[in-house]
């Protein structure tokens, strides 16, 4: 007698009759990121519907809605640097001090000379720099001086804020540079710039994630470091990539800053790094590695950044308002940990 089946069915997926159950498409695409963004948009729509309900048209006017865009523009670009770095199971402290030292340096006195002189995008390119550049010491500090990525970023979290403090005597630069001002605080198709800055950062970081050998390298090893190393990925010099495209979008975050407050101070960006982990975890990036959503990332962004407005459209407590957002942290890990238990063998992408 032949023997009728040798393939061992999954217990949890055969039915009582002993016959393998079907795979169901539509349970796996719910189970699956699909599933995941569509929770995030209904809780989005379920908070649009709370404002609408306790606020009326200063609600849902479209100033207010461009107000909301602008607010979660700088946290979102921040967020998606945030992204890549935890997707390969690293963690990143210092991107809110990282941003207020781009503002100091980049409106220093010097700086916006010499930019009045040649072009205002010399301002761009000083915060840029800044942010590539104490991403770069981030990295190495964790890739190639074996320092654990808390403790690392942590560190540089308080460098960076104290240098800051020291380059700007504890004071406010104002942005004299009307050109930089103009276009940084300008409208295009009556959309904001800052909101199109975020939405050309989550397109390239979308594609860089989702369409490149980059991303898929990342995934890999935020999956599994050492088995990343043994497929051939250089896992060191991959880190120190990661954690200079995390500074870098977080010097983009700087300059958005200065176009928006047109000042630069060692206290923008406080506890920034707080809002940006939590709108990665929040949108579905797994905290110990190996699954990264940019599109999440952005959804979370504007879960607070809409949770924001309604608290500051019914005057009500920021103490309420962080208890809040530390339920929703709780609830998003919580919920990370399940979904890691029971399909541990399906944390990539």
């Amino acid at each position: 007698m032949s023997e009728p089946n040798t393939t061992v069915a999954d217990p949890t997926n055969t039915p009582p009759g002993g016959t393998e159950a079907r795979p169901n498409p539509l349970r796996n695409a719910l189970g699956g990121s699909a599933g995941r963004s569509l929770g995030l948009v209904l809780a989005l729509g379920l908070l649009v519907a709370v404002g609408a309900v306790t606020s009326g048209d200063r609600f849902l006017n479209v100033e207010n809605w461009l107000t909301i865009l602008r607010y979660a523009s700088i946290l979102g670009v921040v967020s998606i640097g945030v992204t890549f770095v935890i997707t390969a199971g690293g963690i990143d402290l210092s991107v809110g001090s990282v941003l207020g030292l781009a503002t100091v340096v980049a409106s220093l006195t010097s700086v916006q000379l010499a930019a009045a002189q040649s072009s205002w995008l010399l301002m761009v390119l000083v915060a840029l720099a800044v942010g590539a550049g104490v991403g770069l010491l981030n990295g190495v500090v964790i890739a190639y001086g074996n320092v654990v990525a808390f403790i690392a970023t942590l560190a540089t979290l308080v460098g960076a804020r104290g240098l800051a403090e020291l380059i700007s005597g504890r004071s406010t630069q104002i942005v004299t540079n009307r050109d930089f001002s103009k276009v940084m605080r300008g409208e295009f198709l009556g959309i904001p710039v800052l909101v199109w800055i975020f939405i050309l950062a989550a397109a390239v970081g979308w594609f860089l994630l989702n369409r490149t050998t980059f991303g898929r390298r990342t995934v890999a090893i935020g999956g599994n470091r050492e088995a990343a190393r043994l497929a051939g990925v250089k896992v060191k010099r991959h880190l120190v990539a990661l954690y200079v495209l995390s500074g870098l979008f977080a010097g983009i975050g700087a300059v958005m800053m200065l176009g928006r407050t047109t000042a630069g101070t060692s206290t923008h960006g406080l506890l920034l790094e707080l809002d940006a982990i939590a709108a990665v975890v929040v949108g579905g990036t797994l905290l110990i590695g190996g699954r990264g959503t940019i599109m999440g990332t952005v959804l979370g962004v504007l879960i607070f950044a809409t949770l924001t407005n309604i608290f500051t459209q019914n005057n009500l407590d920021t103490s309420v308002q962080a208890i809040v957002k530390g339920m929703i942290i709780v609830v998003a890990v919580l919920l990370q940990q399940r979904f890691a238990s029971r399909r541990p063998s399906k944390r990539g992408g």
